[in-house]
């Protein structure tokens, strides 16, 4: 169970209502902030989400989407960075009681997430760049990144102050353990992942 969420005031906030205006105006697009910067991402490719509900499965497996921690897609992440900063992660493993963590705008507070797992699409520099810092900054233990760009599988650890300490790139052929933290024994085949998420024509 995760400690009780900070108040926080609920005052204007114009980057949120302009973020949730371009939501609106563009149905199955992803709008975050990040850094004070509004961020817009286009919907999933079909491999993007195949290669979400693989890597869905092994966390099932373990048990991990039950009374003490739920496997979600798509909740908001109330970030440290921005007075206005969030982001919508395509994954993430969280305590159970999650929704007693609400902050605002569909978010809710870092201390219930346990990891974060982003699958790259067209911007996939803001995944292995600022939201590392992002993810780091609000103290998520793990984050996996699946690198459809450059084909490989990373794994982050060990949050400190906007970076990780750990950072681990993993190829096709290996098989990754996840940390304990994730409160189960996770494994995830990198060419599995990888296959699963290629399109049929590359960019």
């Amino acid at each position: 169970m995760s400690a009780a969420s900070i108040e926080r005031p609920h005052e204007h906030r114009p980057l949120i209502t302009e973020a949730n205006r371009l939501m609106d105006r563009n149905p199955g697009y992803r709008v975050e902030i990040i850094g004070g910067q509004i961020l817009v991402t286009p919907p999933p490719d079909g491999p993007h989400a195949v290669a979400l509900t693989d890597l869905m499965l092994p966390f099932l497996t373990a048990g991990l989407h039950g009374t003490e921690s739920r496997v979600v897609q798509g909740v908001g992440l109330w970030l440290p960075t921005g007075t206005e900063d969030y982001a919508i992660p395509d994954l993430s493993l969280v305590d159970a009681d999650f929704q007693d963590h609400y902050v605002e705008n569909n978010c809710y507070d870092p201390v219930c997430f346990r990891l974060v797992l982003e699958v790259t699409s067209s911007n996939y520099r803001t995944d292995l760049r600022d939201k590392v810092k992002a993810y780091a900054s609000a103290k998520i233990p793990v984050y996996v990144i699946v690198d459809r760009k450059h084909q490989r599988l990373h794994v982050l650890t060990d949050p400190a102050g906007d970076d990780y300490e750990k950072h681990r790139p993993h190829s096709p052929g290996e098989v990754v353990t996840l940390p304990e933290a994730v409160g189960a024994e996770v494994t995830l085949d990198v060419k599995q992942i990888l296959q699963a998420g290629r399109r049929s024509a590359e960019g």
